[in-house]
């Protein structure tokens, strides 16, 4: 199987939290599933970090590296990706999606074939089979 992490699971699985169950720890390690951290999450992390620096444990270059160390693959952003952004569905009365990080994440997973690993209780009201909720 081949994963795209969101960022706040990327930034999780490298910093070892708490917060990711056995289950999920299981699919990270299991040698047989590739899994990706996407250059969407780098730009998230930067811009974050630049905003709220409280509340960005990292900066992009520490979050690259951590990735990295953990064996992470990075999956670049393509134009096909970009235009994957209008074929996404959502739930006709699920409340407003404003963060454009999930969204393109979302985009590439479904582009890519891969499972979009997430925590994010707003993404779960897409209607896309490549969404794994945790």
């Amino acid at each position: 199987m081949r994963l795209l992490l969101d960022t706040h699971i990327a930034l999780w699985a490298i910093s070892d939290s708490k917060r990711l169950n056995e289950a999920v720890r299981e699919l990270l390690e299991n040698e047989a599933n590739a899994v990706y951290y996407s250059m969407v999450s780098v730009w998230e992390v930067a811009i974050k970090r630049k905003i709220h620096p409280e509340q960005m444990p990292m900066d992009e270059e520490v979050f690259v590296s951590l990735c990295e160390e953990a064996g992470l693959e990075k999956l670049g952003i393509r134009l096909s990706h970009i235009f994957t952004l209008k074929e996404l569905t959502r739930q006709e009365n699920a409340p407003h999606h404003n963060d454009p990080f999930d969204r393109l994440l979302l985009a590439q997973a479904k582009s890519e074939g891969f499972r979009f690993m997430t925590h994010d209780s707003l993404i779960a009201d897409y209607d896309e089979p490549c969404v794994m909720m945790i």
